[in-house]
């Protein structure tokens, strides 16, 4: 079992629902184990910022899945969810990003792991930071939380209540 680190987010419909059942689509099969769950966070959109706010969590999880098999896991249940295709960095239904798999760097064409992005995003970083305050970039060495402490200084995420 390979322990693995995924975001979710959302900013089109019941936001804090489809990330509930995001979750629970991952750990259906039995093949992933959901480990922990962070809150969710109410956010600012990133690269388009004209639209909604988003919903965003990240996921601790364990599987036996290949990376390549994870992801196309989670595309399968972004469709299953009703994620239809739309701009990059666009309004989504849903959005399930491999953010770290264990200590591996992988480059093969549309996986990319780390998260190209992962070090730069306040809403993957502060949830991330709750599932896993001690984690370590694998390319880095460095602590996705001293990622965090440089980008806070700019404002972050704000809670919100899973219920709402």
């Amino acid at each position: 079992m390979v322990l693995c680190y995924v975001g979710l987010g959302s900013n089109v419909g019941d936001r804090v629902g489809v990330l509930a059942r995001a979750a629970a689509c991952l750990a259906a099969r039995g093949d992933i184990v959901l480990r922990r769950m962070s809150g969710f966070y109410v956010t600012r959109p990133w690269g388009i910022e004209d639209q909604a706010d988003f919903v965003n969590a990240a996921a601790e999880i364990e599987t036996h899945l290949s990376a390549r098999e994870l992801l196309e896991r989670a595309k399968e249940i972004e469709r299953s969810l009703g994620r239809r295709p739309g701009p990059r960095w666009g309004p989504r239904e849903i959005d399930i990003d491999i953010l770290l798999y264990g200590d591996e760097v992988v480059k093969d064409g549309d996986l990319v792991i780390p998260h190209p992005h992962l070090c730069e995003r306040l809403f993957v970083l502060v949830p991330l930071r709750e599932v896993a305050p001690d984690l370590v970039h694998p390319e880095t060495g460095i602590r996705v939380s001293a990622y965090l402490e440089t980008l806070e200084k700019g404002g972050g995420p704000t809670w919100t209540n899973p219920a709402t």
